[in-house]
């Protein structure tokens, strides 16, 4: 048994001994934990390796650079600004990389290449301004003179359309223009009496006012204008003849509105206007009696009120109106007056209109019109009744062409029906625009076209039925010296009758601007009317000069 024990001891120990190395080999090294193929083994220990691979000679080997030496440098901390920065364009965040703007005009960058010229030079910096052209001036900085060095070229200020017009004053937030012209002149038939008239000369003196909000929304606006035509004096009556010029001509005028809109919401919009009119009957007028002493004024207030609604391209709107037209009492050369109550009436309306955007520029629309008259006397002075209702429908559309043709128009058609069973309808076709065209940025050309419905005092005429065309040519020979020619013709149908008249002018105006607030102007002005009714037509010639300040 110890026997056995002997011998199992020194085989142990001889097994030890021989298997030392070997057992070395299977200690646990990183290489264990590599999974590429022979990881496990160390590159000399590899089976396959080769038996004779060169090694390199330690003596042929570069020498290691040394470190520089920091003695005598200023010692800096943390890391640089943009050291880790390229100029490949790459970004670490992914931000996409955005192009170069450039100023309008500014010469952009050649990238050169295969085949490519070569770039030019940059140009040379400007030259100094001598010191002559500095002195006794406070210097200006580089931006603003344009001497930075590859500064591009500064944007020229867009030129001013109106350099005359009125500039204005601020009263909080609105903005107040005015002005006033003061004119003399000539008239060859002041009265516009049919035959040979006597001409006198004539003052004008007409005021402006108009008022305008700066506001974010909402808006107010006032337009008011009046003029007073003065001839210094009366003209006999003549005992021979009889005309329905008065003796005294003179007569003032004045109209006058003041619009409002409240922004209810982006789409909805509240609208109300204030408006007055204060006039007399046109000179030679077939309303105006025989033996007038001065014109009888008539004065025409209203108001409206309605909506502005918009559906994404449509839009649709509606207003109410009411007007009140009264007229002075009539003052005869005997020193008696005749009453005009009977021309005094009433009139309630309404207007309807829709559009719709149909593309930029056009967009066309259809209009709707409703009213009734009713007269302060039931009968007038010929024994008829002119209370009556009536109104129009037209459609047109209004439109803008590359700014150059911009404006209205509309056609239509418009009746009236009276109580007085002795009045016919009436009844004709109707045409209402506006148009402005741009030829050239010194002429510009307008055409504006316009129908209404009057009333009368003839007998069995049951109203007027008056239509004007006007075409107008404006050129800037300089921007202080404008040329104004107008042509305008027109009908008037007095329905019930066989009458028709023809009117029309032609004038020419001269207007030279000195500066903002200080206008000369001229004009020449020929009127006729010519009417199928022997003893009715009549021709004049106006000849004004005066003065406009404005503010």
């Amino acid at each position: 048994m110890r026997a056995e024990a002997i011998c199992a001891a020194s085989a142990c120990l001889l097994a030890a001994l021989l298997g030392a190395a070997d057992a070395a080999a299977q200690a646990l090294t990183p290489d264990l934990l590599n999974p590429d193929p022979g990881g496990f083994v160390a590159p000399q220990n590899l089976p396959l390796r080769r038996t004779a691979q060169a090694q390199p000679d330690p003596a042929a080997l570069p020498p290691e650079p040394m470190a520089p030496s920091r003695i005598g440098r200023i010692p800096s901390y943390g890391t640089p600004a943009a050291a880790g920065a390229s100029d490949s364009g790459y970004d670490s965040l992914n931000r996409k990389r955005r192009l170069p703007r450039y100023y309008p005009g500014q010469r952009r960058p050649k990238s050169a290449g295969p085949g490519s010229p070569a770039l030019l030079a940059p140009p040379p910096p400007p030259r100094p301004a001598p010191p002559s052209a500095s002195a006794h001036r406070a210097p200006l900085p580089a931006g603003l003179t344009g001497t930075v060095i590859g500064q591009p070229p500064r944007r020229r200020l867009k030129t001013d359309d109106d350099p005359f017009g009125a500039v204005g004053d601020y009263a909080g937030s609105f903005l107040v223009k005015s002005a006033v012209e003061v004119s003399g002149g000539y008239d060859s038939n002041p009265g516009r009496v049919s035959g040979p008239a006597k001409g006198s000369a004539f003052y004008v003196v007409a005021p402006e006012l108009m008022v305008t909000s700066d506001w974010e929304r909402h808006a107010l606006v006032a337009d008011l204008r009046g003029s007073y035509t003065g001839y210094g004096g009366t003209v006999p009556a003549d005992a021979n003849s009889v005309s329905s010029a008065p003796t005294n001509l003179d007569r003032p005028s004045f109209d006058g509105h003041v619009d409002g809109r409240l922004d209810v919401s982006r789409d909805t919009r509240l609208l109300g206007q204030l408006r007055m009119r204060l006039f007399t009957d046109n000179p030679g007028s077939p309303n105006l009696d025989f033996g007038l002493a001065k014109y009888p004024l008539a004065l025409n207030t209203g108001t409206s009120a309605g909506f502005d609604q918009s559906f994404n391209r449509l839009q649709v709107s509606g207003v109410g109106t009411f007007d009140r037209t009264t007229y002075q009492q009539s003052v005869l050369t005997d020193g008696s007056t005749e009453s005009n109550n009977d021309r005094n009436f009433n009139q309630y309306g309404g207007v309807a209109r829709a559009s719709y955007d149909l593309m930029p520029g056009l967009k066309p629309f259809g209009e709707v019109e409703y009213d009734s008259r009713v007269h302060d006397d039931a009968t007038d002075r010929n024994g008829y009744a002119r209370d009556s209702t009536g109104g129009y429908v037209k459609a047109g559309t209004s439109f803008e062409f590359t700014r150059l043709l911009t404006g209205e128009m509309s056609i239509g058609y418009t009746g009236r029906s009276y109580t007085d069973p002795r009045l016919q309808k009436l009844t004709g076709l109707l045409t209402s625009g506006s148009l402005i065209w741009a030829a050239t940025p010194l002429t510009t050309v307008k055409f504006i076209t316009n129908t209404s419905v009057d009333e009368s005092t003839l007998p069995e005429v049951s109203g007027v039925l008056t239509r004007s065309y006007t075409a107008e040519v404006d050129h800037d020979f300089r921007r202080w010296l404008t040329a104004i020619g107008k042509f305008t013709y027109g009908t008037q149908d007095y329905q019930g009758s066989s009458r028709l008249d023809h009117f029309g002018s032609v004038t020419g105006d001269l207007v030279y601007k000195l500066n903002r607030s200080f206008q000369l102007k001229a004009e020449l002005r020929r009127e006729w009317l010519d009417s199928n009714q022997p003893g009715n037509s009549n021709v004049a010639t106006v000849v004004m000069l005066g003065v406009r300040l404005q503010n």
